[in-house]
């Protein structure tokens, strides 16, 4: 016991958070979807659980954004067109998690994601495609911002994804999400402050925060030193079965 807190409890939370962190630096995605996943397999209600999993991304992920600016990974003229809408789409989607079941439409967001993932895995067969500029971006970050506050988790699902789909470069892609994504969190975890006060700030969310910090500098060197073939390999296959896990637990 240090500080009232019993430490053989904790450390299961610490190796997820590291787990999930490693994979959400190196990747783009899953951090909220993997920890979110673990507090609701625990009981913890939707709102309460992506309140606690945002209040430790705003440390991960400033950590984590950090280390990728570091790594020479972060394309600042794209950061910009994903943060802003990110920022906009994150407020509203805590704003409608804390007041409004929005459980309805997940099915279907998790099944396109699926399918995205599948693309993505054929893509990464065919590598490398003609790098290009990606088209739709603001929308982009304006969904992936509500979906992750509504959703528990979706920035990196959703914006990752599509950036690679659309033929961005799959190290910068990374870099540049991850990067964003603190601003993006920051704005949620204020939202549901406001909405739920401090509850949501459990056992659970200290043992994901030590573990996530932990991670997060390590994540952004990996990004930079996988060939982008295998990391959009990698991507494919974490965002597939993720979505296909959380739509079984969605429509059983």
């Amino acid at each position: 016991m240090i500080f009232g807190i019993d430490l053989t409890a904790l450390l299961p939370f610490i190796a997820v958070g590291f787990a999930a962190q490693m994979v959400d630096g190196a990747l783009g995605m899953a951090f909220g979807v993997i920890s979110n996943t673990l507090l609701l397999s625990l009981g913890v209600p939707p709102a309460m659980a992506s309140a606690g999993v945002h209040t430790v991304e705003t440390f991960t992920t400033a950590v984590s954004g950090v280390s990728h600016a570091l790594h020479k990974n972060v394309n600042w003229k794209l950061f910009l067109r994903i943060a802003i809408p990110g920022v906009i789409g994150g407020a509203l989607g805590a704003y409608v998690l804390s007041n409004i079941d929005a459980a309805t439409a997940k099915p279907f967001i998790l099944a396109y994601l699926t399918a995205i993932g599948l693309y993505l895995l054929w893509r990464a067969q065919h590598y490398p495609p003609q790098e290009r500029s990606p088209k739709i971006v603001e929308p982009l970050g304006l969904a992936g911002g509500f979906l992750d506050a509504a959703g528990g988790g979706g920035w990196g699902p959703v914006v990752t994804s599509n950036l690679l789909v659309q033929g961005s470069s799959p190290r910068m892609t990374i870099g540049t999400v991850n990067t964003a994504e603190f601003f993006v969190t920051t704005t949620i975890s204020a939202t549901f402050i406001t909405q739920l006060g401090w509850e949501a700030f459990t056992l659970a969310t200290i043992g994901l925060l030590i573990g996530g910090v932990i991670a997060a500098p390590f994540g952004a060197l990996l990004a930079k030193r996988v060939e982008p073939k295998r990391l959009m390999l990698m991507v494919g296959v974490v965002l597939t079965l993720t979505s296909v896990y959380n739509l079984y637990l969605a429509v059983r």
